[in-house]
């Protein structure tokens, strides 16, 4: 496949590329070839990677290394590009992050980009955004600079047992008592708990079951009395950091609740938005890293007597693999670009569009390259098995890909072609048709 071309981008977007791509060479290469790092990138990644007396968590060797990656690209002036300037940050944009977590995905697997910890030398900091345009200047002061100095960490406590999609229904509530909130409740995959320092619980305030409003978010430390991490769930993917955890007679004051009483859920929306356009540029790297393989080994791969590529069932499967990529890089580029200059709820459907397009793309890549190469891409010497299992996640966390055609479907028989309304009434037919 060709390079996506870099004279339709930005200048300074084109620039960025460069100089990530030089920063790779001269600072993240070293560091995977020091020592035995490669242990946690061949073969062996999922073993070295994994803790598994510890129920599964990752390993503190393969964290210590994400730590290294990330500290380099923080004196670089990389790793916090899509923050604004005030907390060190480039004012980077959603289109250049798109581009920049295309790219890094399609360099395939590495210290530069990580799909299983999401971790990458460009940083994603959706909890760091929330506490920024939702938190009290005391909230800030405490959590967002020791976050990017990865002193506090905020884990995200959203699903629960009965409820993923369907959040306005969950069970977890706070009920006031004095001056006090008392919470109770159940949280499942809540991401992040093995490393962090609080939790952002998500609890029924006020309202009934069925209803957005009435859902308060609550940063709860992590060491709070009644707070518990039961066990860890072991995924398609490992090491895992989905931790089931229950909430007994949690005690947090009016100091711990981020954003307005009542409205939490609109921090999940702020985050989901911003989460699921750059997973969408990731799986569509992804996607295209695939069909480079598979187009390499097909090109080197002799059979009968002839390349392998010169098979139709070999090229035709990839060529269609390719056109959907390249109609799946406009939709995603388009829809950053509308993300920067519109409020993220009135781009919602597009940004549904995109996640479980892409989402969807990268698994389906990742299995005709396995099956192109063989047996030898059915190993795990290859990195198609790493590739869809971590990718594979995506068309279910953070709204299935049920959830995202449902989206829409709203806009298309609902609304007005130009994104979700806000207004009661359609609310109310939205759902009505549910």
């Amino acid at each position: 496949m060709t390079e996506p071309a870099r004279d339709e981008l930005p200048d300074e977007i084109s620039d960025l590329l460069v100089e990530i791509d030089a920063f790779i060479e001269a600072e993240i290469k070293p560091l995977e070839e020091a020592d035995d790092n490669a242990r946690f990138l061949d073969h062996r990644r999922e073993h070295s990677r994994t803790d598994f007396e510890a129920g599964g968590i990752p390993s503190r060797e393969w964290e210590d290394l994400l730590e290294q990656a990330m500290a380099r690209a923080d004196r670089a002036g990389l790793w916090r590009y899509p923050l604004p300037a005030e907390l060190g940050g480039r004012d980077g944009t959603n289109l250049g992050m798109a581009v920049v977590r295309e790219h890094l995905a399609r360099r395939g697997i590495g210290l530069h980009n990580d799909p299983q910890s999401e971790i990458s030398i460009v940083g994603n900091f959706p909890t760091v955004i929330l506490m920024h345009e939702f938190g009290s200047p005391k909230q800030r002061e405490r959590f967002l600079e020791p976050a990017l100095r990865r002193e506090v960490a905020l884990a995200f406590g959203l699903t629960e047992p009965n409820h993923g999609s369907d959040a306005t229904y969950l069970e977890t509530t706070a009920r006031r008592d004095g001056s006090e909130w008392v919470i109770d409740g159940v949280k499942r995959f809540n991401s992040g708990m093995h490393r962090a320092s609080h939790d952002l619980v998500f609890a029924r305030t006020s309202g009934s079951p069925g209803e957005a409003l009435g859902i308060t978010a609550f940063i709860v430390p992590r060491d709070a009395p009644g707070l518990e991490i039961e066990f860890y769930w072991w995924t398609f993917n490992m090491p895992t950091d989905h931790a089931e955890v229950s909430l007994r007679g949690v005690r947090v004051g009016d100091d711990a609740i981020l954003g307005e009483l009542h409205r939490g859920l609109e921090l999940a929306q702020r985050f989901v938005h911003e989460n699921r356009i750059r997973q969408a540029a990731s799986s569509l790297g992804a996607a295209a890293f695939c069909i480079d393989e598979a187009v390499k080994w097909a090109r080197d791969r002799c059979v009968w007597g002839k390349p392998l590529w010169r098979n139709q069932a070999i090229q035709f499967p990839l060529a269609e693999l390719w056109t959907e990529c390249e109609l799946v890089r406009g939709l995603v580029r388009r829809t950053a670009a509308e993300l920067d200059r519109r409020h993220h709820m009135e781009v919602s459907h597009l940004v549904a569009m995109a996640n479980y397009r892409a989402n969807r793309l990268a698994c389906d890549a990742a299995d005709r390259a396995m099956q192109t190469c063989g047996g030898i891409g059915y190993t795990r010497h290859m990195p198609f098995e790493h590739i869809y299992r971590h990718h594979r996640r995506y068309r279910i966390t953070e709204g299935a890909e049920e959830i995202q055609l449902r989206k829409v479907g709203y806009e298309l028989f609902a609304g007005t072609g130009q994104g979700p309304q806000s207004d009661a009434s359609f609310q109310a037919r939205a759902k009505a048709d549910q």
